[in-house]
């Protein structure tokens, strides 16, 4: 299962340091020198794809390939690549020369932007874009002054500091949605194997389901071909040739999965559950769950 990848998890794995005083702020900010982080003694490092908690704006130096479900970028200079939580994607540096910096935030971050932008509404962050944008020498240099800029704002004791530093993440959001994004490689070697792995990732990232607040995400094969940006034939035609099932098939055993898990090990009713596995209607999902088990959701946990 495809482990929550929060803001300690980062921090934990790079052995970075919490800025002093982000305790007292809304939401997380921080940025990095990439080179202070990348491990040359263990070589290429991939970054797998998790559920992670944060957005992340890189400027990146060096050989490197951002693999999506059917799209390879190789970057072969410097580039400028946009993450967001909701976007799965591997990230596989391809030597130790490895340069550039980074920042890392919560949606969280910029509500207190007088823009009241809203991340996933930007064109940038949209399913179905190659946020990863080839960039010239000049605009490699003027990107990373703004990355400096960011970590000598985020190190000094401006009252106002995080103002600033809100104001200097939307201007590398601006920046990149001005840009043309790379090209992807025409090889197809490996796509279905890539669609495939990452659609059960972007599956088992809606699990598990904590609290009945919770509510999945993600429900019909039309849903995770759209996250993926594919077309959802195309999906189901990788599917069943990797896994003999439909994608709708393979979806339903896992809601059935958590279903039967949520029956059993919560005394959360049956309507908080039918809620959180994305069923409005309690019949629907009571007859969802007797189609595949042959006992009501009650009896079942009876």
């Amino acid at each position: 299962m495809i482990g929550n990848k929060s803001i300690e998890d980062f921090y934990r794995q790079t052995a970075a340091s919490l800025p002093e005083g982000i305790s007292k702020e809304i939401g997380h900010f921080n940025v990095f020198e990439t080179e202070k982080l990348f491990d040359r003694k263990t070589g290429n490092r991939t970054m797998p794809y998790s559920r992670r908690a944060y957005y992340k704006i890189s400027l990146i130096k060096g050989r490197n390939r951002a693999e999506y479900a059917d799209k390879v970028i190789d970057i072969r200079e410097s580039a400028l690549l946009f993450a967001t939580p909701k976007i799965p994607y591997h990230y596989l540096p391809q030597d130790s020369n490895q340069g550039g910096m980074f920042c890392i935030f919560t949606a969280d971050f910029l509500t207190r932007h007088k823009s009241g932008v809203v991340l996933d509404d930007l064109p940038i962050f949209q399913p179905g874009t190659l946020p990863v944008f080839q960039l010239s020498p000049g605009a490699a240099t003027e990107l990373e002054y703004i990355f400096r800029k960011m970590l000598r704002e985020l190190g000094g004791d401006y009252l106002y500091k995080y103002d600033l530093l809100r104001n200097l993440v939307l201007e590398l959001i601006h920046y990149g949605q001005q840009l043309q994004p790379m090209s992807t490689l025409k090889s197809t070697q490996n796509a279905s194997e890539r669609i495939s792995s990452l659609f059960i990732e972007l599956l088992e990232r809606q699990f598990p389901i904590e609290s009945p607040q919770q509510r999945l995400g993600l429900r019909s094969a039309k849903d995770y071909a759209d996250r993926l940006a594919v077309h959802v034939n195309h999906l189901n035609k990788v599917l069943k040739e990797k896994t003999g099932r439909t994608t709708t098939e393979i979806i339903s055993q896992r809601v059935l999965q958590e279903a039967k898990i949520l029956l059993r090990q919560t005394d959360w009713n049956i309507s908080e559950i039918s809620y959180t596995l994305g069923y409005d209607d309690l019949a629907h999902f009571s007859n969802f769950f007797k189609k595949h088990t042959a006992l009501t959701p009650v009896a079942f946990r009876s």
